[in-house]
């Protein structure tokens, strides 16, 4: 059973009628709608470096797609600094790298949360060889498998710029959006992230702008389609 979730991050479980929740469904809103033709049901939520509030933003994402009635994976794949079974409240005792590594099904790792609909895979144990697991065949098995049980597999991934794990999970995913944090990065590290994604032939769909003071007690989230 999952614990109670205390974190105050998850603003779209614990205030779900708040601007920064609605912002959230919002920004929900935007990506289903940013891809008519192909239908986005594997996403990477991205950044070009660490402290811009991805983990933050990923975890609220995957929760107003629950609320929304859709069955939800949200995938832990920093296998270097996890922090999802944090944030919820699990364990991370087994999780992605027991499960590519043979050692587990994905159904004996795979938890349930307090979210109605939100099921977490967190990363396990931290493996001495990230960017390989991430690249094998086994995990592009597993990807396809969990497409077909989930209506949504949402990824949270290290930051793009440190190493190459982000690039390697974006050729498994239908859409990535990048979070850039209002202030902490500079613009070309970000278009260094944006052209690294590119050149794996990611498929940028948009950016969250994070942390732009909308008022003195308030912040909120922007969403925008990628500029070619």
């Amino acid at each position: 059973m999952p614990r109670l979730i205390s974190n105050s991050n998850l603003v779209t479980l614990h205030t779900p009628k708040s601007p920064i929740s609605e912002a959230y469904r919002t920004l929900r809103t935007n990506i289903q709608f940013s891809s008519i033709d192909n239908k986005i049901n594997v996403l990477m939520v991205a950044s070009a470096q660490s402290g811009e509030g991805k983990s933050t933003t990923v975890s609220n994402l995957a929760v107003t797609y629950a609320q929304e009635g859709k069955k939800v994976l949200l995938i832990d794949a920093d296998l270097r600094k996890p922090t999802m079974h944090r944030i919820f409240g699990l364990s991370n005792r087994v999780g992605l790298t027991s499960v590519i590594t043979g050692q587990i099904r994905p159904s004996d790792a795979i938890q349930s949360t307090e979210v109605i609909n939100l099921s977490l895979l967190p990363s396990g144990t931290i493996p001495p060889n990230p960017a390989e697991l991430l690249a094998s065949q086994k995990m592009k098995a597993f990807v396809n498998e969990m497409k077909g049980a989930y209506d949504m597999v949402i990824f949270d991934t290290p930051p793009v710029l440190a190493v190459a794990d982000s690039l390697i999970v974006s050729s498994v995913c239908d859409g990535v959006v990048i979070v850039v944090q209002e202030g902490r990065v500079k613009r070309e590290l970000v278009r260094k992230a944006k052209e690294s994604l590119e050149r794996v032939n990611a498929k940028l769909i948009g950016v969250v702008l994070n942390n732009v003071k909308k008022s003195k007690d308030g912040y909120y989230y922007y969403y925008r389609e990628t500029a070619e």
